[in-house]
């Protein structure tokens, strides 16, 4: 009778113990990935604080600069159907030149951003005479989708891209740019089989590996250990999202790639720490080029110091196309 009680008693602590291991793991998918909910550890954040090494006078030049070309080079909608089982409808912005020209860029947002945040980007690269196409990721803007896919699913969503613009344009020379996770998402993307459309890639500020980046996060926010955290989100992320945290390897994807790219971090980022910045870099067997912006936070370095940016971008870019 006594071993029928103990077997029923450690019946129900295991039953427990699984039902806490999935709630913690669905806690923090909701938290971080679920595509549409309000991310609050983003408001406040110390880590995206506008640093010192911004100039007032300069960023408010730039944006009188991005609303002067929103007005005046509205975008045509474009979209693609996932390659995928859930067929999801994806949303991107066309911007197409005035010039008749094959130079193309895929411009990548950020964690819970969209192509309208892309403004800046996108201006530039079209006064250099680019066609530009601006997505929003699965789960981002105008696209479909109930979670986020951290640049891991959207790099395949990227082939498509990719696809549409050489049916559109068979000569067209391609540049892939991203920042944070768009600039993981290029990196990402880079590992895959690309057509020799692909010249370049530009990536600002993007995530060495997804777990990385969540283990770092977990400590820093809840002052949590890797494990068993980070195991439950893992496995509610496979079964909700269809992917795993620990697969979504910006660096081994890197080492994979043949595409010449530029890395660019600034050193005073604290939210994607500047340290994954070699990570990458290192990782890279490829034609690359590394940009430090002294000073600047996470996402800040062409505001601290657009001269310098933009110039090693056209530098590093004009090699290849």
């Amino acid at each position: 009778m006594k071993r029928k009680k103990m077997a029923i008693m450690l019946g129900i602590i295991v039953v427990l113990l699984v039902v806490c291991f999935f709630g913690v793991g669905n806690y923090f998918y909701n938290y971080a990935l679920k595509a549409n909910d309000e991310k609050e550890f983003l408001e406040g954040n110390p880590h995206l604080e506008q640093s010192t090494a911004v100039i007032a006078s300069v960023a408010e030049a730039a944006e009188q600069a991005d609303t002067q070309f929103e007005l005046s080079h509205p975008p045509k909608s474009v979209s693609i159907v996932s390659d995928d089982e859930l067929k999801l409808k994806l949303h991107a912005n066309l911007f197409e030149n005035e010039e008749e020209t094959s130079k193309w860029v895929i411009v990548a947002h950020g964690y819970t951003g969209e192509a309208a945040d892309m403004t800046r980007y996108v201006r530039h690269f079209y006064e250099q005479g680019f066609n530009v196409v601006a997505p929003d990721l699965r789960g981002h803007g105008q696209s479909e989708g109930e979670y986020i896919g951290m640049g891991w699913h959207d790099r395949m969503d990227m082939l498509q891209w990719i696809d549409q613009i050489t049916e559109k344009d068979p000569n067209a020379q391609i540049a892939l740019f991203g920042i944070s996770m768009g600039g993981a998402t290029v990196m990402m993307t880079s590992g895959e089989d690309l057509p020799s459309n692909v010249k370049v890639i530009v990536e600002d500020c993007g995530y060495a590996t997804v777990s990385d980046v969540f283990i770092y996060q977990l400590k820093d926010l809840f002052g949590l250990p890797e494990f068993p955290v980070m195991q439950a989100a893992n496995m509610v992320t496979k079964v909700r999202a269809g992917y795993e945290l620990y697969e979504a390897s910006a660096v081994k994807q890197v080492a994979k790639s043949t595409t010449p790219m530029l890395f660019i971090h600034g050193d005073a980022d604290t939210f994607v720490p500047y340290q994954m910045l070699d990570e990458v870099y290192d990782a890279a067997k490829v034609e690359k080029e590394k940009l430090v912006i002294p000073g600047a936070g996470h996402g800040e370095a062409e505001k601290v110091d657009p001269e310098l940016y933009w110039d090693t971008v056209w530098g590093f870019v004009g090699k290849y196309m």
